[in-house]
Parts: structure tokens; C-alpha cells; sequence
């Protein structure tokens, strides 16, 4: 790491210890309960972790039977706060998600009016479970939700809790029976992250640890307070102009056409990532310093956020597809081919037209 990337170049925010010891703690003891159940799948483990405490959303992708349900909702068992689980099916319709309005008899007067009979969008931690089963009516649903925290029911807004997470699981999109999100959708989620096949070792110790008659208890770790309060001391961590200039480029350089793009994105890529990419890596980063003891960002966070942050909001052409390049792949060159050190990142003929833009 350059000695450019621990030079803030604002005033650092004064952030506590009593602060920074809480979120530390907090990890420590959540990853702890977590471990008490989930084997292995220590980075999945560590982004979700990372989306909770930067108020973002996140969808974990992978094949049938590696515990990504599991892991939402041990996790949402360590946090005092109210959980809901939507099964995503094909019948499943908006208002079963959102809630409705309920014509009902008002047994003092007489008369007949209409009730708001809240869904399972109204409870801290949602986990929209195989979100890739139900057709695009309904999970576009979730889109005002995740983006605006509130429901709109006939004329009506309805204001959702605080905190709220949606934790969204999917199977491949290659799978039968499934249909691909909106890129909207995918947009509003902070972290899209692929939970893997276990190691062999893993696996063993799931064989044992799920066919014997032991039983787990869970103890919570957060309240939603805490956790409020843990995201406001995540935003008080200050982000160098070079650091932001780094994601920039990073960012910049995926839209097709744009000037800067390298040629070879030009090549491989359909479209490119927007701003919530560019703010999820900022935010992010600001979590995973303060995670690793520092009150600064660094381009090793940006670096380490960039794939979870922007694999779903970069789309592979024909070309791409063809060749086997894949959306990790062109992250993966991406970062190797801009430089961290600020020096070379604003000398750079190439990414100089990107911060002239």
C-alpha cells in the first residue's frame, strides 16, 4: 500500500473508539454465532457482513444445497430485530409481498373502510428466498422498497422500519425454472456474492456436524439500535480525493463508449456500471477499514469490493460470452491494469480523459 492511501485529505471525522470497539466486537461475536452452524464460506460470511453494517442490500448466488438460506437466517437470528421469509414462487403475486388494503366493517359506526394489512416487507430483515423463481411482476415489487425504504399501496405510502435488509438468495440463472432479475433490481443490491462449493475439509465437517442429534443455540448479538448506530459511525469515515478517483476509474471505464474505456471493454461489454457502483465501493470500503482498524479508506478496500460490488451491474456481450470472459474477469483486468498510486492514476494519458469528462 502506498503511503498516498494514509493521508486523508480531509480532516479525519472523530470517530470514537467506544465506536469503533462496538463494530469490532459486533463482528467478532457475529461471526462466532455464525460459525456455530455455517461451515466454512468465511468471505461470504465477511460481505454480508460488510453489506449489514453499510445499510445495503444483498443477493448471495449458487446452487441448491450450500446453506445460503441457512446462512440468512442464523444471521438474522443474532440480530434482535423482526424477520420475515418470502418463499419466491411463480404464483406468488406484489401483494403478497407488499401487503393490501382490506375492505373491513368498522364495528362502531357501521360502516365499511379500508385497511392496510402490512406484508412481510414490513419487518427488519427480509429474506426473499430463490428470488429468481417468481416472474419480473413481483420482484419488481421489492424495487421502491430496497431503494426508497417505503411501500406504495393504492395512493398510500407506507414507511418501512429502520433498519431494513433485503438478504435475496437465487439459483444460477442456467437453472430450469428461473427467471433472470431486471438489471434495475440487481442495481439496488449492494453486494450480488457466489457462495462456492466447500473444501473437502469443509465438507467433512458438515457431514458430521449435520447428521449427528446436536443441537445449536444462537444467541442474539445486535438490536436494530445498535446496528442504526454502527451504520452512522460507517459514514463518518473519511474517503481521500485519490481514493474516490481510484473507484471512479474503475467504475468509468466498464461504460461502453465512454471516453477512457479501454478498447477491449469496448469489445466484451454490453453496458457498463452506473453510480450506485461507484457509492457501494466508497461505503463498502468504509466498513472494511474501519473492520480491519483503520479510519481511512484505502484502494486495497476498493480493490478487494470491486468484484461483490460490480459483477451485476456489468454486462458481458455475445463476444465476451463466446470466449468465456466473464463479468469477474474483466473486474479482475480492470484492476490490473489502473493504477493505485495517485501519481500514476492522474499521469495516466488513458484515465486522464476520464477525470476530464
Amino acid at each position: 500500500m502506498s503511503d498516498e492511501n494514509m493521508k486523508p485529505a480531509t480532516a479525519v471525522a472523530d470517530i470514537s473508539n467506544e465506536s469503533i470497539d462496538l463494530l469490532h466486537k459486533a463482528h467478532g461475536e457475529l461471526r462466532q454465532q455464525i460459525g456455530k452452524v455455517i461451515v466454512g464460506q468465511e468471505d461470504v460470511i465477511d460481505q454480508l457482513l460488510i453489506a449489514l453494517f453499510s445499510r445495503g442490500h444483498c443477493l448471495l448466488e449458487g446452487v441448491p444445497g450450500l446453506a445460503k438460506t441457512l446462512l440468512i437466517s442464523t444471521l438474522s437470528k443474532c440480530l434482535s430485530m423482526a424477520f420475515s421469509r418470502i418463499q419466491f414462487t411463480p404464483d406468488l403475486m406484489p401483494a403478497d409481498i407488499t401487503g393490501t388494503d382490506v375492505l373491513q366493517e368498522n364495528r362502531d359506526t357501521g360502516e365499511r373502510e379500508f385497511r392496510f394489512i402490512p406484508g412481510p416487507l414490513f419487518h427488519n430483515v427480509v429474506l426473499a428466498d430463490e428470488i429468481n423463481r417468481t416472474p419480473p411482476k413481483t420482484q419488481a415489487a421489492l424495487l421502491e422498497a430496497m431503494q426508497e425504504r417505503q411501500v406504495t399501496v393504492g395512493q398510500t405510502i407506507h414507511q418501512l422500519s429502520d433498519p431494513f435488509f433485503v438478504l435475496a438468495t437465487q439459483n444460477p440463472i442456467e437453472q430450469e425454472g428461473t427467471y433472470s432479475l431486471p438489471e434495475a433490481q440487481q442495481d439496488r443490491f449492494m453486494f450480488k456474492v457466489f457462495v462456492t462449493y466447500p473444501t473437502f475439509a469443509e465438507e467433512r465437517q458438515i457431514a458430521r456436524q449435520t447428521t449427528s442429534d446436536t443441537k445449536v443455540d444462537i444467541q442474539p448479538v445486535l438490536t436494530g439500535e445498535q446496528v442504526v448506530n454502527i451504520q452512522h459511525v460507517v459514514r463518518q469515515v473519511p474517503v481521500t480525493d485519490h481514493v474516490i478517483n481510484y473507484a471512479l476509474a474503475l467504475v468509468r471505464q466498464t461504460r461502453v463508449g465512454e471516453p477512457g474505456a479501454p478498447d477491449w471493454i469496448n469489445e466484451w461489454l454490453g453496458w457498463g456500471a452506473g453510480p450506485r457502483a461507484m457509492q457501494n465501493l466508497l461505503v463498502g470500503g468504509k466498513t472494511r477499514a474501519l473492520l480491519n482498524g483503520r479510519t481511512h479508506v484505502s484502494t486495497e478496500d476498493i480493490k478487494a469490493l470491486a468484484a461483490p460490488v460490480m459483477r451485476h451491474r456489468i454486462t458481458p456481450n455475445f463476444t465476451a460470452e463466446s470466449e468465456g470472459i466473464t463479468s469477474d474477469k474483466v473486474i479482475e483486468r480492470l484492476i490490473a491494469e489502473t493504477p493505485d498510486k495517485e501519481s500514476e492514476l492522474t499521469s495516466d494519458p488513458r484515465l486522464g480523459k476520464i477525470f476530464a469528462a
